[in-house]
């Protein structure tokens, strides 16, 4: 398909003369200084050599889209932009293609043969005019030429008109209409002469362009069964090409696919990554405290020994103080025999006591009626 139109487009009667691959841009025509990509993936990029015209093309097609159609001419400059991107502008197409390339030998050996399909060019144009020129004059010297031999045919005709018509004394002596008649016909030849002598012009000027149109088309003949062989060979190498480029595109669309799961196991990583990272933080500052804790171990020792010092002071005294509560549990537990038995003495005290002051009260009544009586 690409081949086709790739003829479709430059014709039988060119020829590619160098190809490379690039991508190819065109500036933004409103604002004049942004690149807009003519296409989505890197092309193939031709310079096209025509006979015929003697002139010469950059030619690059995407599919069935024609994105380069640039005729190269004198005043055309190539410019080196970047180590792998250059450009031009074409007037003809009111625009400034752009081409990026894979690496800087590419774009040098592009820049080159611009330069030199460019001199190829102006040399072509000059020789052009060269040409113009001299069949300018060759044109001019046969029409001089002409008018010499048709001036020379004139003479014998006005000398027969002069022999026949007389001298313009005879003519002043005779005078009469048959004079005027002759004067009117030889008016005429005059006229017809000049016509047939113009008509013989155009018709050399036909038969030139018959004879060059004729050239042009032997030629074009000749070059385009040149051209078609060409194209076959183009076409069975497209074709090679174009299963090679599905063959790595399918080696490609498997490599995106081990990048989308190596992608995803990136994302994994990173993720666990950030996990440990986020621990890693947590163990620091968990450190960080040992370490200042650790710092505070001395004084915590130091501490620790006075206490211990102290807890064994402690229990020293605890165990005088169990003695001592031993001690002091016995003499609870004999102080509480002492009172139970001081309790049973008291009890029995009291109940003597009792017994006592019932008694008294009994003799206090007896001697309080003993005072009554008396």
């Amino acid at each position: 398909m690409r081949c086709q139109i790739m003829q479709t487009c430059t014709g039988s009667r060119e020829q590619p003369i160098f190809t490379t691959r690039a991508h190819v841009f065109q500036i933004d025509p409103s604002t004049k200084k942004n690149w807009v990509p003519a296409s989505k993936q890197a092309v193939t990029v031709s310079y096209f050599y025509d006979s015929t015209r003697n002139s010469y093309r950059i030619i690059s097609v995407d599919g069935a889209k024609v994105i380069i159609n640039s005729t190269i001419t004198p005043n055309m400059t190539f410019t080196k932009t970047s180590q792998k991107f250059g450009q031009w502008a074409d007037s003809r197409a009111n625009t400034v293609f752009g081409l990026g390339f894979p690496s800087e030998q590419q774009l040098t050996k592009f820049a080159e043969k611009f330069q030199e399909v460019k001199e190829a060019a102006k040399l072509a144009r000059d020789r052009s005019q060269e040409k113009i020129e001299t069949s300018s004059n060759h044109s001019q010297t046969s029409f001089a030429a002409k008018m010499k031999r048709e001036s020379g045919r004139e003479t014998p005709s006005s000398t027969r008109a002069s022999s026949v018509n007389g001298t313009d004394d005879e003519k002043a002596s005779h005078g009469g209409p048959a004079e005027a008649h002759l004067k009117s016909e030889n008016d005429k030849l005059k006229i017809a002469l000049a016509q047939s002598s113009s008509n013989v012009k155009k018709w050399e000027t036909e038969l030139q362009s018959l004879r060059e149109s004729n050239a042009r088309l032997s030629t074009a003949l000749q070059e385009s069964a040149a051209s078609i062989e060409h194209w076959k060979k183009q076409f069975s190498a497209c074709k090679e090409e174009n299963e090679q480029l599905r063959g790595k595109i399918e080696e490609l669309e498997e490599q995106c696919n081990e990048i989308n799961k190596e992608k995803e196991r990136n994302a994994q990583l990173s993720r666990r990554l950030q996990e440990l990272e986020t621990e890693l933080q947590d163990k620091e500052l968990e450190l960080e405290e040992l370490r200042k804790q650790g710092e505070i171990i001395p004084e915590l020792m130091s501490e620790c020994e006075s206490v211990s010092e102290q807890l064994q002071a402690a229990e020293k005294k605890n165990k005088d103080l169990e003695e001592k509560v031993r001690t002091l549990r016995t003499e609870v537990e004999e102080n509480k025999h002492r009172q139970t038995n001081l309790k049973t003495e008291l009890k029995n005290f009291l109940d003597v006591l009792d017994g006592k002051i019932d008694e008294l009260h009994d003799f206090r009544q007896g001697l309080s009626k003993l005072g009554v009586d008396n």
